[in-house]
């Protein structure tokens, strides 16, 4: 009986699915379902009643899941401490950002962190942020970087580091430039380029304009903050941004904060609760890399 057989049987009774077990523990679904069965004939049972679409534990199942789970968290439990005595992190950590991000301050931390714990393998992929979410709560993703509507997706734990207005981005001889105060009405008078739905940024202008029973044109969609500033600025729609991006191209866009809208959009970092040691270790270099000083400096 091997650790990885106890692994993927907790996964495929916790995910009731094969497919979705897999892509959790990352191996093929033909590799898991090998490893179930290997473990099955060396314990002399099945663990799984396989009849229906779900995988539903048996009564040799439903016995054996606590005895794994407790196998499991004592494997790790010796892992941590061998590890905090050794002063020694390894391991691998799958990240995920929001397409189109450029927050230096996240690639900073990726850095520091590799600097001092190169024992620690990382990827990095880039989705839509409700795909990234969705992805961390099955664990297929350690730790996301994600714009979010709410302080925190439910199920999960998160750390704001960005938090801003959505603004109206438009050249300076737009109408909308010439006034002082802009409400979501006036906005969705004109043809809008912003970013696509799944995005917190979309998200928050999406509730507002629900909540004033208005419906906006979205007549443009970019993942990317730059290339929205760059159709907004040739006056192919009005631009939705945040501060922080609209401000980036204040030599040629008018920006004017949706007066309405005080929802604020958000960055945030998302993780499932009880992080293993890897990633504690890297939350702390990203809230110090946010914060100002990268940790032990």
């Amino acid at each position: 009986m091997e650790l990885r057989q106890l692994e993927y049987f907790v996964a495929v009774a916790e995910e009731r699915n094969f497919t979705r077990a897999a892509a959790r523990v990352r191996i093929s679904q033909s590799g898991v379902s090998a490893q179930i069965r290997r473990l099955e004939r060396e314990l002399g049972a099945e663990l799984f009643d396989r009849s229906a679409r779900t995988a539903t534990l048996t009564v040799a199942g439903k016995a054996a899941l606590e005895h794994a789970r407790a196998a499991l968290a004592a494997a790790g439990a010796v892992e941590q401490a061998v590890g905090q005595v050794a002063l020694v992190i390894r391991g691998q950590l799958t990240l995920g950002m929001v397409t189109g991000c450029t927050v230096t301050p996240w690639f900073d931390a990726l850095a520091a962190f590799h600097r001092a714990h190169p024992g620690v393998r990382i990827s990095l992929l880039e989705e839509n942020s409700e795909r990234l979410v969705e992805s961390v709560r099955a664990g297929a993703v350690d730790l996301a970087l994600v714009g979010t509507a709410t302080a925190a997706p439910a199920g999960l734990e998160a750390l704001t580091v960005i938090s801003e207005r959505l603004v109206v981005a438009v050249p300076p001889a737009h109408p909308l430039a010439s006034r002082r105060r802009v409400a979501l009405r006036h906005l969705t008078a004109y043809p809008i380029v912003c970013m696509p739905a799944g995005t917190g940024l979309r998200t928050v202008l999406d509730r507002a304009c629900a909540a004033q029973g208005l419906h906006p044109e979205i007549a443009l969609q970019a993942s990317a903050a730059d290339a929205i500033a760059d159709l907004a600025a040739r006056g192919l729609a009005v631009g939705v941004l945040s501060e922080s991006m609209a401000a980036r191209h204040s030599d040629r866009l008018a920006a004017r904060i949706l007066d309405d809208v005080t929802a604020p959009a958000l960055l945030a970092l998302a993780w499932r609760p009880a992080p293993a040691p890897a990633l504690r270790e890297l939350l702390r270099y990203c809230r110090g890399s946010f914060a100002g000083p990268e940790p032990g400096r």
